[in-house]
């Protein structure tokens, strides 16, 4: 059974940073790709960044751009998301998700291109 495990959640105040962590179990993503999408209540999923693990390839959404950095370990399957400069339209239940199989680089931000996804992790940005 594949599981995507999401870490690191929690309150920050604007302006401060977050680590996030996902571990899958199950299964390797080695050839595959993981990635990051968020939803907040009333609003629709966004992508936030994937990272191909096949050849490393990184894609940022815009919300993430120059704020976040995504990083991962093919042979680990492993996911990382350092998020910087934290804004309160940040607060969002934060989903990792991957997929074994090679995705094409237009595919990375789609999410029904990912078959596993977790259970997400909230971040709450607010003073």
């Amino acid at each position: 059974q594949v599981r995507l495990v999401e870490s690191g959640g929690r309150w920050v105040q604007p302006g401060g940073s977050l680590t996030l962590s996902c571990a899958a179990s199950g299964r390797t993503f080695s050839s595959g790709a993981m990635g990051w999408f968020r939803q907040s209540p009333g609003k629709e999923r966004e992508f936030v960044a994937a990272i191909r693990l096949s050849d490393m390839y990184i894609y940022y959404g815009d919300v993430a751009m120059g704020r976040f950095t995504i990083s991962g370990d093919g042979a680990q399957s492993t996911l990382v998301l350092q998020m910087n400069n934290l804004r309160p339209e940040d607060t969002a239940a934060y989903y990792c998700v991957a997929e074994n199989s090679r995705l094409v680089l237009s595919m990375l931000r789609v999410p029904e291109a990912y078959e596993y996804w977790g259970q997400g992790t909230q971040v709450t940005v607010s003073s």
